[in-house]
């Protein structure tokens, strides 16, 4: 009976964290029409705005996410925050 129970709850545990996990995953999966609206948020509080439009964008359609905020906050996309140019500067703003 404890072994069952056991089982049982590790059973339960997992269905929990993988639906979790796809949860969390889904949360910054953007539709490519989004893109332009969150990469204007994101470019709003800086003076070049054209050049930070135009990376945003090509970041968003490559990683289908934007991080939150004008500044900062790359951790919450993995993709937009690893792509980095050839001298190893980060590409997206």
């Amino acid at each position: 009976m404890a072994r069952s129970s056991t089982a049982l709850v590790l059973v339960l545990s997992l269905v929990f964290m993988i639906a979790f996990a796809d949860v969390a995953q889904g949360y910054n999966k953007l539709r490519p029409q989004d893109c332009k609206p969150r990469c204007t948020y994101r470019c709003s509080a800086t003076s070049h705005k054209k050049p930070c439009m135009f990376f945003c964008q090509k970041c968003c359609a490559k990683c289908l996410c934007v991080p939150a905020g004008v500044y900062g906050n790359k951790q919450s996309c993995a993709c937009y925050n690893n792509w980095k140019t050839q001298e190893g500067k980060p590409k997206c703003p």
